[in-house]
């Protein structure tokens, strides 16, 4: 520290006392009012502080929450600018080896306020800074009602989900059209409360609005027993989803299982013969022309057909090996029962907008969530039924355009899974959907929300694109790195606490909140939570009873398939 900058320190008392209308003697009335530090350096997003141990000792025994936690990393502190504040979060802190007491800390600056009269504590804030202070600014604890002033709703559509930390009445919000708007991400490690973080927020936006079109991918069944009373729930019993609903890349996914050239020449095999079979389906009135992708209805036996006569067109030098894999394929998901949920032949009805209105939502009648339980269909195909799903979605929005826009949010669980990263990309179909809504969706009023315990796994490109993240604890060195690139620069001083985050704690930042927070969500009623609780190995092992009857009806429903 400079010799004018410990000048300026050992004046911290007679300043005090000066701001306090008395004496440097006098005792402490009002901590707020006492500065803790000095501004040493100033940069465009943030400055340089030093801090007095000595002032942060008192500090500690305030009895305002925000007060006692002054200059703690994650903390907030304002510094004087002419008639107003300047509110800024302390990123790091070390000592200052040339000041006995004294730390030198980071501050990132958050936005600024007027100065409320007499009191001199904040008052109307607003995020972004318009003055910067100078080095020798004083530097002061930021209190409950200075935070208050900050996280205050500005009028916009807001929903609480907890409390701002440190304080234990201050209400943490999101703008729910700000977070949906541009795509939002919930990240955690396994163990941290993420699930139920995640039923939260769908709870309060389901209150909020009630006739509202929400589409959740869940892979676990975790969330049925969480939304049974506001939404509905589909699985393979009950799913229905036709097979001629999807594209030809996603016909190419579940029917071709061939690879390098042999694959090539399924696929032109595979498209010239579907698109007989969409052809000869039925009459769909107002069709134009149809092609390879047209959500069509066809019959898979007209698709056989189609086949088999291609082959028969062939001469005795053409092998018919690529015509074979297709039809075995065919058969097999024809007459394998995990597939019925979509390839059973009472699905070849023109379904269409009775299969989005229910999926959809359109009306939603109260329930205005559906629960995709994917959990029981086949691995194998997991992602083409998700693919399928998201491209409705997409594809709807795109066609919707000229109608009342009506706003569909689709939230992907463990959604690394579908939108690998370059180096675990496989070519899916749902990763190349997903990844076009996260940079397309907002156009057309699709919102995409992410939900994963490893976000390095995920696209970066994808992550990039969510306006709105919370992150909660984060165990793994490398998604912790993988969040704060991208996070904006005014939520340093926060990001470096995700690895000491509670269970149920996050740090939110983006456009769904006024300024970066660090909350502690709501305890959620027992109906209301998903069922993705630890079991507890003592207390079920020693317990005993009914092992046999157990194991029967989990195997009749393993050989049932769920059903």
């Amino acid at each position: 520290m400079s010799d004018m900058s410990t000048q300026n320190f050992n004046s911290l008392r007679m300043a005090s006392a000066r701001d306090l209308g008395g004496n440097e003697n006098a005792p402490a009335i009002d901590r707020s009012m006492e500065p803790i530090g000095i501004v040493l350096e100033i940069a465009g997003g943030g400055s340089q502080i030093a801090i007095d141990l000595h002032r942060l000792t008192e500090c500690a025994s305030s009895t305002d929450p925000s007060i006692a936690q002054a200059g703690q990393v994650g903390s907030q502190v304002k510094i004087k600018v002419g008639r107003g504040w300047l509110l800024a979060t302390v990123r790091n802190q070390k000592q200052d080896a040339a000041t006995p007491g004294g730390i030198l800390a980071a501050a990132d600056f958050l936005g600024e306020g007027d100065e409320e009269r007499l009191t001199g504590r904040l008052h109307g804030f607003h995020r972004g800074v318009t003055r910067y202070p100078i080095p020798g600014a004083l530097v002061y604890p930021a209190t409950t009602s200075d935070l208050r002033q900050i996280y205050a709703s500005d009028g916009r559509n807001l929903i609480q989900i907890g409390t701002v930390h440190p304080t234990n009445d201050i209400r943490a919000g999101l703008y729910i059209d700000a977070m949906l708007g541009k795509h939002f991400a919930l990240l955690g490690s396994t163990g941290t409360g993420k699930s139920t973080s995640a039923a939260l927020i769908l709870h309060r936006i389901c209150e909020t609005a009630p006739e509202g079109h929400i589409i959740m991918v869940d892979p676990h069944g975790e969330y049925a027993a969480a939304f049974r009373n506001t939404g509905l729930i589909f699985d393979v019993s009950n799913l229905q989803m036709p097979y001629w609903l999807m594209n030809f890349e996603e016909h190419c996914e579940i029917m071709l299982t061939s690879s390098g050239n042999s694959r090539m020449e399924d696929e032109d095999i595979l498209a010239r013969c579907l698109l007989m079979a969409r052809q000869k389906g039925r009459h769909v009135e107002g069709l134009g022309k149809i092609t390879v992708d047209s959500p069509v209805p066809y019959l898979l036996s007209d698709l056989s057909t189609v086949l088999n006569n291609e082959m028969g067109k062939l001469d005795k030098a053409t092998t018919t090996a690529p015509f074979m894999r297709i039809k075995s394929k065919l058969d097999e998901l024809k007459g394998d029962p995990r597939y019925q949920f979509m390839f059973s032949g009472m699905l070849v009805g023109d379904t269409l907008a009775e299969f989005i209105s229910k999926i959809f939502r359109m009306p939603a009648r109260g329930k205005p969530i559906s629960i995709i339980d994917v959990s029981g269909v086949p691995s194998e195909v997991t992602s083409t039924v998700v693919a399928v799903l998201s491209r409705l979605v997409f594809d709807f929005a795109v066609w919707a355009r000229e109608e009342k826009t009506r706003p569909i949010l689709l939230v992907c669980e463990e959604a690394h899974r579908y939108v690998p990263n370059e180096k675990n990309a496989d070519g899916s179909s749902v990763g190349k959907i997903l990844s076009r809504i996260a940079k397309e969706g907002r156009k057309y009023g699709v919102s995409l929300g992410l939900i994963t315990q490893r976000p390095s796994d995920l696209a970066e490109g994808v992550l990039s694109q969510c306006g709105t993240i919370i992150a909660m604890r984060l165990n793994n060195e490398r998604d912790q790195a993988f969040v704060k690139a991208a996070m904006p620069e005014g939520a340093r001083g926060f990001l470096d606490s995700i690895p000491a985050l509670r269970n149920r704690e996050c740090i939110i930042c983006g456009e769904g909140v006024s300024v970066p927070i660090r909350a502690v969500f709501d305890d959620l009623e027992e109906f209301k939570r998903p069922a993705s609780e630890d079991p507890s190995f003592v207390d079920l092992w020693n317990s005993t009873g009914g092992e046999e009857e157990m194991v029967d009806r989990t195997v009749q429903r393993w050989r049932a398939h769920g059903r």
